[in-house]
């Protein structure tokens, strides 16, 4: 794996523990350390939530994803942008002079359109939220051959001018796509993807991308997008994706560098080993 480019999505729990933040920049730094090449793309649902509480503006989600309108775009802009990537820059670069940051925005580096979406059967409005088209890797890749650790936020300009709000499972998953990554990692608040949620809490720890196809109507709206992300990245030529619990310390270096992995991997070949039951998560975005 040496040289390879690991993408990182950083969300859940672990964004608003300060201890399990510094934990999570002390991975990511021994990450680069070890001769790979981490990217890092993070979200900020409870930092945005709170400051829209602050404003009196609404919180609403439709099918997994924040129901965006005008006014809670430019929230989740400044929100994501002007504090969370700072935050989280600042911790990483307390080892040393290794992070940048940088939004889909920047240089055309993620194109969206306006994303879809159903409930029930039924289209319903979820606003200035966007799903990648194209991804433009050119600046994340000078960043990495510089030495540098890009810290993306899941923002993006559509061809249309708008600005739209990007989950970041799906952004972090596009970009680990355009990278050609070795692997993909999501940090979330469960165990991994449950077997047969509610009625118990065994987690599944292997399954291929054609299970997770036949899985994936039956998720929960929370666990939606992230397994959708990782679908996305081992059909695009990702070689394993992870869905790791982010409130356990270290569970990137484990994830990567362990010789088994926590949670559960996602892999392209049909080899992993699962039951076929439905597979539910209240895990919230």
């Amino acid at each position: 794996m040496q040289g390879s480019v690991v993408v990182v999505k950083f969300g859940g729990h672990a964004m608003v523990d300060a201890d399990l933040q510094r934990a999570f920049a002390r991975d990511v730094v021994e990450l680069w350390q070890a001769g790979l090449r981490p990217v890092v793309v993070h979200g900020g649902g409870p930092q945005i939530n709170a400051m829209l509480d602050r404003l009196g503006l609404e919180t609403r989600f439709a099918a997994g994803l924040r129901v965006t309108t005008p006014e809670t775009m430019e929230v989740v802009r400044m929100v994501l942008t002007g504090r969370v990537q700072r935050d989280l820059v600042g911790h990483i670069n307390a080892h040393g002079p290794f992070a940048v940051g940088m939004t889909g925005e920047d240089a055309h580096t993620m194109t969206a359109v306006r994303r879809a979406a159903w409930v029930d059967d039924r289209p319903v409005d979820i606003g200035l939220v966007g799903d990648i088209v194209k991804v433009n890797p050119g600046t994340v890749r000078a960043l990495l051959d510089q030495g540098h650790i890009p810290v993306v936020s899941p923002v993006a300009r559509g061809e249309d001018g708008q600005i739209y709000n990007v989950n970041a499972d799906l952004a972090a998953s596009a970009l680990a796509v355009a990278l050609d990554a070795e692997r993909l990692v999501m940090l979330t608040d469960v165990e991994g993807l449950y077997a047969n949620w509610p009625h118990s809490t065994e987690v599944i720890e292997r399954l291929s991308a054609d299970a997770l196809d036949e899985l994936l109507p039956g998720l929960a709206s929370g666990m939606l997008p992230k397994m959708e992300g990782c679908l996305r990245a081992v059909r695009g030529g990702v070689r394993k994706a992870h869905v790791l619990d982010g409130r356990v310390p270290h569970a990137v270096l484990r994830g990567v560098l362990g010789e088994t992995s926590p949670g559960t991997t996602v892999v392209p070949e049909a080899d992993a080993d699962h039951d076929g039951s439905p597979a539910h998560d209240e895990c919230a975005v």
